[in-house]
């Protein structure tokens, strides 16, 4: 069996990684490995398609998978219970009043070993005071009960993780992304791996090409700075 070869990141300029296309069929996505989490090098790596996901103990692995989960905003499922949910709905939603305390609930509530360390935390947070990041807050008066964040480029926004402590508070997060996203000219939600929750909102698989061609012609998208004020949503 021939050995892999994983290109590693060290010493390499920030805007610079190997083609997705290079990247491995298992574990699938696999592109790279090595580098830092600097703002200029994160940015870069969502511009091309590449996340990092890796656990406290690897180093730090940089991925693009194919295919690619993704879900059209016009395509999230809004169920039938959901729709009740709504009409007696508990929560409020806002918008950027917390990025730190979202992801800090996203890694306490992923108890099968969470992949946001410390490391990611800071490097996020950087990034949502910069003004690249963004995060939806879901509150049970005044408890923080589900988020989202991730980042905005153009009119695609690329989700890392969602949380909730109590019921429908996730899913009330994404729609509103989706709904006041929407009404900005966003167009499309990167969910990177399909899994069944996300799957049983709207989202669907595409071919890693067809994700890095969406991409580029989305993050052109002019969306307005208002989109991502400080504000309240629902």
């Amino acid at each position: 069996m021939s050995a892999i070869y994983l290109p590693c990141l060290e010493g390499q300029p920030n805007g610079q990684f190997p083609s997705p296309d290079c990247a491995l069929a298992s574990p699938q996505g696999l592109l790279a490995y090595g580098g830092d989490l600097l703002p200029g090098r994160l940015i870069a790596a969502y511009q091309q398609g590449i996340f990092p996901w890796f656990s406290e103990e690897d180093p730090i692995l940089w991925w693009s998978p194919d295919p690619r989960a993704v879900l059209p905003i016009d395509a999230f499922h809004l169920s039938r219970s959901m729709q009740r949910f709504l009409r007696h709905c508990p929560y409020h939603v806002t918008l950027n009043h917390n990025f730190r305390a979202v992801i800090e609930g996203c890694a306490s509530t992923h108890f099968d070993g969470t992949w946001i360390t410390e490391e990611v935390i800071t490097a996020w947070c950087n990034l949502a005071a910069m003004g690249h990041a963004h995060s939806l807050e879901v509150w049970c008066e005044n408890e923080l009960v589900g988020g989202i964040y991730g980042m905005a480029l153009g009119g695609i926004f690329c989700g890392e993780s969602m949380f909730s402590r109590q019921p429908n508070a996730s899913k009330l997060a994404l729609f509103q992304l989706c709904h006041h996203f929407s009404a900005y000219g966003g167009e499309l939600i990167d969910c990177q791996i399909l899994n069944p929750h996300t799957h049983s909102l709207g989202a669907r698989e595409i071919s890693r090409q067809q994700f890095l061609t969406q991409l580029a012609d989305l993050q052109k998208r002019i969306i307005p700075s208002e989109c991502w004020a400080k504000k309240r949503l629902f």
